[in-house]
């Protein structure tokens, strides 16, 4: 009998801020969104709020849905990936949780090089293409 492969699904927010993009730096050293695992029972959107929450102490309103992709982190872990646009609703000061290493804001230029799976990137510029960001120095 054959039986699909199970793995977990992971919202993520593509929060945007005064032109610069929260990413929060994990323990593979990437680069990555805010947000984590959906739990069973639990809508997509009200997730994205609840880990943005957690992982940075931001109060975000959930807009677009962005993309969904598969991420292979390494052999045997496979996660589904779900990223929607977001809204701060402040301007506040981030505080990273003890699930990363580090947070910074970036601006769109200064994302192609940061160390980040490619689905968080096409994310993060399909979001500052919706919202008409410009590029501030």
């Amino acid at each position: 009998m054959y039986r699909p492969h199970a793995f977990p699904v992971s919202v993520k927010g593509v929060c945007i801020t005064a032109g610069r993009v929260l990413l929060l730096r994990n323990e593979r050293d990437e680069w990555e969104l805010p947000g984590g695992k959906l739990e069973l029972g639990e809508d997509p959107m009200a997730c994205v709020v609840r880990e943005v929450a957690e992982e940075t102490g931001w109060t975000v309103t959930v807009g677009a849905i962005l993309d969904c992709w598969q991420y292979h982190i390494r052999d045997g872990v496979d996660v589904l990936i779900v990223t929607y646009g977001c809204s701060v609703d402040a301007d506040p000061q981030v505080r990273v949780s003890s699930e990363h290493r580090d947070a910074g804001l970036f601006r769109q230029d200064e994302v192609a090089a940061l160390h980040m799976p490619v689905g968080y990137r096409r994310s993060i510029l399909d979001w500052y293409s919706r919202l008409n960001v410009e590029v501030h120095d």
